[in-house]
């Protein structure tokens, strides 16, 4: 079944018998849309995931539906958790909140962290990119503190800020920032010479060969570096929370373990499954818009 746009005209140059050329409109018709091809591409991509996680939920229900299972079955997490999975907006109270606005909480977190270390990473990988000295004296100490796990920053910042809250933002900052910079310092220094030779030619300032060369030919490392950076973001709010309190996600899960809640951890933990997914997939995305399909998601 396809569906076929009206006709658009176009200019086309036809040769006249004296030698010259005339631009005539001619009648073009649109690209058809084949609603079959979009129909079977959408089955490629969402069959087969709905196949494994019905196998899986079935291996699940098989396996912890046994007497003396630790974990509960799908079937019990419905039946005592369904208000969580059914009402994720709920709001009875500053504690007693869904799901949904739970993660909302933990992503406000995760914005301003991690946009404070994208323009960070991405100024500071330009500068080190700029130097073979730079980099090969700065990347050996990069590559040390990036190891280092989001919970052993938490104390530090503790002491240093006071308060929970910055501190869960800095522990996002410093977690996320490493393979920006180091992503941002290898596309940079895999820029042409050519580029560098037509900003020499142009006249350019630092600023504008900042913003018109460096950024466009690096932005394919630049936005593997954030889709990395976005992944660990998520991971070190989660974590941070768990010992911040509050109300965010991480809070929860801790909050349902001390009240033997397996059930609600085990719905927090789509939660934060989804959630993530959907962040790498939104970065991967507007990698491939402003790379124009040189960063593929």
């Amino acid at each position: 079944m396809t569906a076929t746009a009206r006709k658009t005209e176009v200019p086309i140059t036809v040769p006249t018998t004296r030698g010259g050329t005339v631009v005539q409109m001619v009648k073009r018709p649109a690209r058809k849309l084949d609603l079959s091809r979009i129909g079977a591409s959408m089955a490629r991509n969402v069959v087969p995931p709905l196949v494994v996680a019905v196998l899986l939920l079935a291996l699940w229900q098989l396996t912890c539906s046994q007497p003396g299972s630790s974990l509960p079955p799908p079937s019990q997490v419905w039946i005592d958790s369904f208000d969580l999975i059914a009402y994720p907006f709920f709001n009875y109270g500053p504690q007693d909140i869904g799901l949904a606005w739970r993660v909302l909480i933990s992503l406000e977190r995760v914005a301003i962290g991690f946009s404070l270390a994208a323009m960070v990473g991405v100024f500071l990988g330009a500068l080190v990119g700029q130097s073979i000295w730079a980099m090969r004296g700065l990347d050996p100490i990069f590559q040390i503190l990036r190891t280092v796990p989001p919970l052993a920053w938490l104390p530090l910042s503790l002491a240093a800020f006071q308060d929970s809250n910055p501190s869960a933002i800095f522990v996002i900052f410093i977690t996320s920032i490493w393979p920006v910079i180091i992503n941002t310092a290898v596309g940079v220094r895999n820029i042409p010479d050519d580029y560098r030779n037509v900003a020499k030619v142009l006249r350019l300032n630092p600023l504008e060969f900042f913003v018109r060369i460096m950024v466009p030919a690096a932005a394919p490392y630049i936005f593997t570096g954030l889709r990395i950076g976005i992944g660990l973001s998520w991971l070190a709010i989660v974590a941070a929370e768990m010992l911040t309190g509050g109300v965010g996600i991480g809070f929860f899960i801790w909050d349902a373990w001390n009240s033997s809640r397996l059930t609600d951890i085990i719905v927090a933990l789509a939660y934060i499954g989804v959630t993530g997914f959907v962040l790498d997939k939104l970065v991967g995305l507007l990698g491939s818009i402003v790379t124009r399909g040189t960063a593929k998601n």
